[in-house]
């Protein structure tokens, strides 16, 4: 369709007739993300409030099923990149965030790690290198006054504030961790995310907490990194009265974890009153495979 046919279309948008703007509506969210530019073009010029939210509400139907099928092709591709994954569940709500400095700025921060590390240190040593730069260094931290605010799981907003969730700093702790080649992962354990520093080459001359899995030990994200052995694990769960199910104690996937972050969002949109992005996150969840 030319430019002047969109244009025609946008324009419309204002008919009082309800039949007239569903039917425009359905046919502009059906020429998808191309069409973006005219109608932010369209919502500058326009001075009628209702004619501004109908584009808005246009664009971001657009922006959300580009969304949905972004999330989706990760999903199919195993979600093998941690990052990516989380990057996508922020474009919800910052849909032009910027990537590139998202990943400048975990690159900034995995240099000064890798510029103090050494091969020859132990895990409990490269942890404690980890800690040093991302929590006293960097200043990250959990942000315990406002736990359930939506931002904490937004990782663009998060390394700005330095400041979020267990799971979110989790996430940037283990990608960060990846990066230089540690076997740290994250651990779905119930109402508080973890890390587990697993042996995966079975090369390593430690005592493992958790031999089933090869874990040498946990480290809690939200509480600057903290290390913890299995037996506490043991005991979180007795206060939880859960039983010891394996999968509280061996790392899980990507997926899981960005599984987990939606759920999350889902939870903050529900204390904020926010039925609708509580509809749209379990949409967005729907687009990731079972557990």
């Amino acid at each position: 369709m030319d430019e002047n046919k969109i244009k025609a279309m946008i324009s419309l948008l204002d008919d009082p007739d309800t039949d007239v703007h569903q039917l425009i509506r359905g046919e502009l969210i059906s020429l998808g993300s191309d069409i973006v530019p005219y109608l932010e073009d369209a919502w500058s010029q326009a001075f009628d409030p209702v004619m501004q939210r109908r584009i808005e509400l246009i664009v971001h139907k657009i922006q959300f099923e580009s969304l949905k099928h972004e999330l989706t092709s990760w999903n199919n591709a195993g979600g093998q990149d941690l990052l990516t994954g989380s990057i996508i569940v922020s474009r919800y709500q910052y849909p032009d965030l910027d990537e590139e400095k998202i990943r400048s700025a975990l690159n900034k921060i995995k240099k000064e790690i890798w510029i103090e590390n050494n091969e020859k240190m132990r895990p409990a040593q490269k942890v404690y290198i980890i800690n040093k730069v991302l929590f006293e260094n960097y200043g990250f931290s959990g942000n315990t006054t406002n736990f359930h605010a939506p931002q904490n799981s937004f990782i663009n907003i998060v390394l700005e504030s330095k400041k979020g969730n267990p799971l979110l700093l989790g996430i940037i702790y283990s990608h960060i961790a990846r990066q230089l080649d540690i076997p740290i992962f994250g651990v779905n354990l119930p109402e508080h995310f973890v890390l587990a520093y697993q042996d995966v080459r079975g090369d390593m001359i430690e005592e493992y907490t958790y031999p089933e899995a090869g874990i040498l030990f946990y480290i809690n994200p939200f509480s600057r990194g903290t290390i913890f052995m299995k037996s506490d694990v043991d005991q979180f769960l007795k206060k939880l009265n859960l039983k010891p199910l394996p999968l509280f104690y061996e790392p899980c996937t990507n997926i899981d974890m960005i599984k987990r972050l939606l759920r999350n969002l889902v939870i903050s949109y529900t204390k904020a009153g926010q039925p609708e992005n509580v509809a749209e996150i379990e949409e967005l969840i729907g687009c990731l495979s079972d557990d």
